[in-house]
C-alpha cells in the first residue's frame, strides 16, 4: 500500500532523480515551461451510509442506543450521565470531576489495580472523567469479551468506593496541577475568556474547582454527587461494533434492569450575561509574549441555527477557511497560528478566536482580530471561502463514524443535545444546503463586534501604549498575582 501510494505521486528514489537527470544533462539544457492548468477538481464524495441503530429506554428510564456494526470485531461502550461541573454546589466546585476521576479507581468490590488488570487481562481499554455538561465512562473491549466488559461498566457506575485515599490523591494531584496552570499564560487566558463570557454560571468557572474549592470538598460531597446525579433515568448507553441489536439490549437489561430509577432535580442556575464590551489584561511581566482571546456568547448546540453558525465562525478561523491564520500569520507574519471556534453547550455556547503573539506586535494583531469579526459580521462572505469550509467538514466527516468509538460518539452527541438521530446521516447533505445568505444571516444575528469579552496576558507595561494608539482605551489591568477568577471583581480580597 505505502509503496503503491509513492508510486502514485513519484516519490520513490529513481523516480524523482529521473526527472532530475532529464534536465540537467548539458549546460545549454532549456528550462522546462511549467504547466499553466489549475489544479485538478477534488473526486466527487462518495456515498457515506451510517450503520443501522436501534433505541430503547428500560423500565428504570435508561435510554439505551445500539448500532450494529461489524467491521471489526470490537465492541464499544459509551455511558453518559448528563451531570457535570454545572451541577456542582456553590464553594465545591470541582466535586464533579473528583467523581469523574474516581469512578475507575476502585469500587466496593475490586480495587483500582484489579480494575486495571481486568481491562488489561482482555485487551481492552478504559476511561472515566467530567466536563460541563456530563461524566462518562468508555469501555472498548474484543467482542468475545463483551459480557465482562458490561459487568465492569456497570460496577464502576454504579459502585465506585470513593476512597478516602484515592480522594486525597486525586485531590493533591488536581491542586498541583492548578497551581502550575496558573502561571501558565494559555490556561490563565482560556479561564479568564470562559468568566468574562460566562459570568457567574457555572460554565464561567473551570471545571476541575480552584485549589480553595477542592480543598473543602469532603467525600460525603462526592458520594452525595453520585447519588443524585448517577441515575439510571439521568443516563445514556451507547453501546456500538460487532453485535446484533437484541444482543446489546439484552446486556443493558442484564446489567442495569434492576438498577432503580432516581429524583433528578430540575437544575438551578444563574444565567450567563449579555454579551459585553470588556477588555481584560492581566499582566504578567516577565512574558515574551502575548496571549489574545477574543470573543462572546454564542448559541446551544440544540439551537436551529447552529449548522450555519458554526460555519460561519470556521470561516473566520477554522478548518477550511480561516480568515484570520491568512491575515495574522501568511500577509503579516504576526504569529505562528490563529483560529477560531464555536464551542457548544447544554444551554448556550461561545465562539472564541485566539492567537498568541510577540509583545510588541500586540496591539496590531489585536487590532486586526477585532476587524476580522467586523467583517464577518458587516460583509457577506464569498462562494469560495463558504466552499473551503463546507469541503473540509463534509469531507471529514466520514472520518468521524470509522470505528465503534467513533460512532458511539456521534451517536451520544445527538441524543444528549436532544437532536433527532437522523440528523448523522444527513449531516453533509445539510452542510452543503448552508449558502452564503445564511451566513450572513446568521452573522448578524449572533456576532456583536462591539460586545467583545477580550483577555490578553503578558507584560502589560509594554503593549498597554500600543493598544491606545490603535483604538482600545477601556482597560482594566489585572496583576497575575491579584488575579482570581472566582471573584466578582476577578480580584484576591
Amino acid at each position: 500500500m505505502r509503496r503503491s501510494l509513492l508510486l502514485a505521486f513519484g516519490l520513490l528514489p529513481g523516480v524523482l532523480g529521473l526527472g532530475f537527470a532529464l534536465y540537467s544533462d548539458g549546460v545549454s539544457a532549456q528550462v522546462p515551461s511549467w504547466p499553466s492548468e489549475r489544479p485538478p477538481q477534488p473526486l466527487p464524495a462518495r456515498e457515506v451510509k451510517f450503520p443501522p441503530y436501534q433505541m430503547r429506554t428500560l423500565a428504570n428510564g435508561l435510554q439505551v442506543i445500539t448500532v450494529s456494526h461489524h467491521e471489526q470485531p470490537a465492541v464499544s461502550m459509551r455511558m453518559v450521565v448528563r451531570a457535570g461541573s454545572v451541577q456542582d454546589l456553590p464553594g465545591k466546585a470541582g466535586v464533579a470531576t473528583l467523581t469523574g476521576s474516581l469512578l475507575d479507581q476502585g469500587t466496593t468490590s475490586k480495587s483500582a489495580e484489579q480494575i486495571a488488570d481486568q481491562i488489561d487481562f482482555i485487551g481492552g481499554a478504559l476511561g472515566a472523567g467530567s466536563g460541563s455538561d456530563l461524566s462518562f465512562v468508555n469501555v472498548i473491549v474484543m467482542k468475545d469479551s463483551f459480557g465482562i466488559a458490561m459487568d465492569l461498566l456497570s460496577d464502576i457506575v454504579r459502585n465506585p468506593a470513593f476512597s478516602p485515599e484515592e480522594i486525597e490523591r486525586q485531590k493533591e494531584q488536581t491542586i498541583s496541577s492548578l497551581q502550575v496552570s496558573a502561571e501558565d499564560p494559555d490556561y490563565i487566558a482560556g479561564a479568564l475568556f470562559d468568566r468574562l463570557v460566562y459570568g457567574l454560571h457555572p460554565y464561567g468557572v473551570p471545571n476541575s474547582g480552584t485549589p480553595e474549592t477542592l480543598a473543602a470538598i469532603t467525600r460525603e460531597d462526592i458520594q452525595a454527587y453520585h447519588r443524585r446525579n448517577f441515575v439510571p433515568n439521568n443516563m445514556i448507553l451507547a453501546i456500538v461494533g460487532d453485535i446484533t441489536n437484541e444482543e446489546g439490549f439484552t446486556a443493558a437489561e442484564r446489567v442495569f434492569g434492576a438498577w432503580p430509577r432516581g429524583t433528578v432535580e430540575p437544575l438551578s442556575v444563574t444565567d450567563p450575561p449579555p454579551a459585553t464590551r470588556r477588555i481584560v489584561i492581566v499582566d504578567k511581566p516577565d512574558a515574551v509574549q502575548t496571549e489574545i482571546r477574543v470573543g462572546q456568547i454564542g448559541i446551544a448546540r440544540k439551537h436551529a441555527d447552529y449548522l450555519a453558525y458554526d460555519l460561519a465562525i470556521k470561516i473566520l478561523g477554522g478548518e477550511g477557511a480561516n480568515r484570520l491564520h491568512r491575515v495574522l500569520r501568511s500577509e503579516r507574519g504576526l504569529t505562528y497560528g490563529a483560529s477560531a471556534s464555536a464551542e457548544a453547550r447544554k444551554s448556550t455556547g461561545d465562539f472564541v478566536a485566539e492567537t498568541d503573539t510577540r509583545t510588541e506586535t500586540t496591539g496590531e494583531a489585536l487590532r486586526l482580530m477585532v476587524d476580522e469579526v467586523s467583517k464577518l459580521q458587516r460583509d457577506r462572505v464569498s462562494e469560495r471561502e463558504l466552499s473551503d469550509a463546507q469541503a473540509y467538514l463534509a469531507g471529514s466527516f466520514p472520518l468521524t463514524i470509522e470505528t465503534p468509538n467513533d460512532i458511539a460518539t456521534q451517536v451520544l452527541n445527538v441524543v444528549f443535545y436532544d437532536l433527532p438521530l437522523d440528523e448523522i446521516g444527513s449531516f453533509r447533505e445539510r452542510v452543503q444546503k448552508v449558502t452564503p445568505d445564511d451566513i450572513q444571516r446568521v452573522a448578524r444575528a449572533y456576532v456583536r463586534p462591539d460586545r467583545l469579552s477580550i483577555v490578553l496576558v503578558g507584560n502589560a507595561a509594554e503593549f498597554v501604549p500600543q493598544l491606545r494608539r490603535v483604538g482600545f482605551t477601556d482597560l482594566e489591568v489585572i496583576p497575575l498575582a491579584d488575579l482570581d477568577i472566582t471573584s466578582a471583581s476577578l480580584r484576591k480580597r
